[in-house]
């Protein structure tokens, strides 16, 4: 014979699957990795440094 089945149980698990799901769907909609952040920032470094190659210095 089955065991017993815990309708409490059966809830969370199910809260749980559908947080995790939304959570999924969030990471694949906003989420970035860790390489592409780190690409940005390495990016943003290099167009500051030709920015700051390209300025005129005024020593008037």
């Amino acid at each position: 014979m089955n065991q017993p089945l815990s309708l409490n149980r059966v809830r969370k698990e199910r809260a749980r699957a559908e947080k995790r799901a939304k959570a999924n769907e969030n990471a694949a909609k906003h989420g970035r990795t860790k390489a592409e952040r780190l690409l940005d920032v390495i990016r943003n470094e290099k167009a500051a440094r030709m920015l700051e190659r390209h300025r005129l210095d005024d020593d008037e």
